[in-house]
């Protein structure tokens, strides 16, 4: 099987996005799902994600109570935890958090599959929603709608693999 190409992963990013977005804003009650991970991710014919897996979900706010836990439940997830590499990889998001300290080491967070065919621009504004995901404090992360529209901006920029402008890592922005 082939890897899915950078167009498809916005696609599947987008939708993603979009699904989080409905279970927290539009939802009643909301729900707040505490264990995304590619395989709570289904996906049909035309690679359209459907979120599953609620197992750890729960309902979020209502009236005036805001107070929701933010504090990450489930399992990381390249796979988020894979023991099978070596200690200082294991952990997805521990692996990724140096990288995002220096733009220019993004291109080392692109999965080797896609071979340097992806929009530089667009690998750089996909980390950046990434990194700010990420934040510690919840209050510092973006809005799963901000989040919604951002992947979908990237997702309707189609992107041509065969293009002759195979990204360079090397080459300037």
């Amino acid at each position: 099987m082939e890897p899915l190409d950078w167009n498809t992963r916005m696609k599947i990013a987008a939708g993603v996005a979009k699904g989080l977005e409905f279970l927290h804003d539009k939802a009643s009650p909301p729900v707040i799902h505490r264990n995304l991970k590619p395989s709570s991710v289904l996906l049909d014919e035309g690679y359209h994600p459907k979120l599953s897996d609620f197992e750890l979900a729960k309902l979020g706010p209502t009236g005036d109570k805001t107070h929701v836990s933010t504090l990450v439940r489930g399992t990381y997830g390249r796979r988020a935890v894979d023991k099978m590499r070596a200690p200082r990889e294991q952990d997805l998001v521990a692996w990724a958090r140096p990288f995002f300290k220096d733009r220019r080491k993004f291109t080392e967070m692109a999965d080797p599959l896609l071979q340097g065919h992806y929009p530089m621009q667009g690998l750089y504004q996909a980390l950046d929603v990434a990194a700010m995901c990420l934040h510690e404090q919840a209050a510092t992360r973006p809005l799963i709608g901000d989040v919604a529209t951002t992947l979908t901006h990237l997702a309707s920029q189609m992107y041509d693999p065969n293009a002759p402008n195979i990204c360079d890592p090397n080459a300037p922005n």
